[in-house]
């Protein structure tokens, strides 16, 4: 009994393993429209994500705000 629930525990692990490898190596996460995901190593990602934001940020500030029927 001892050895088949080690070899049960030691199956569990491995199938947990495989499942956060396939995770980090799998497909490219999903985006919105016109947005690229971000590809490189990680601290490439982030200058990459943190661009994108600053992009969008600013065009969301260069956009006219539509008039307030109080005016």
């Amino acid at each position: 009994m001892g050895i088949l629930g080690l070899l049960l525990a030691l199956v569990v692990v491995g199938l947990l393993a495989k499942k956060q490898l396939g995770v980090v190596s799998g497909t490219a996460p999903a985006t919105q429209a016109g947005v690229s995901a971000p590809v490189g190593m990680p601290l490439q990602q982030s200058q990459q994500l943190q661009n994108q934001v600053k992009r969008s940020v600013e065009e969301a500030m260069q956009q006219k705000r539509p008039e307030s029927p109080d005016q």
